[in-house]
């Protein structure tokens, strides 16, 4: 059933206007978690790495946050003209909402 749900996406992502900046924003976190790597092979004091993991982590959310905010005008707006679809997709941004509490 997810295989026909996915079908059933319009065409090109919610980001697509902001595709560079999140992948710039992703670039940047790989780098930290490279960073988090060489502070553990380093033997770094635990607090320090535990900093950075947490700055890590705040820019994941801030990633998944914009995500969320260019899937919501986008795929939410081109439902707007269907109920069905639109309750599909507003259930949807509910379960991703509730994931990323939960995270």
């Amino acid at each position: 059933m997810v295989l026909e749900e996915r079908t059933a996406r319009p065409a090109g992502p919610g980001y697509v206007n902001n595709k560079d900046a999140q992948g710039n924003r992703l670039r940047r976190i790989e780098g930290q978690v490279r960073g988090l790597q060489r502070m553990v092979d380093a033997d770094a004091y635990c607090i320090d790495i535990l900093t950075q993991v947490s700055a890590a982590t705040k820019a994941l959310e801030a990633v998944a946050l914009g995500l969320l905010e260019d899937h919501l005008r986008h795929c939410l707006a081109q439902a707007n003209d269907d109920p069905a679809q639109l309750d599909q997709k507003v259930t949807e941004a509910s379960a991703a909402v509730a994931r990323l509490i939960r995270s």
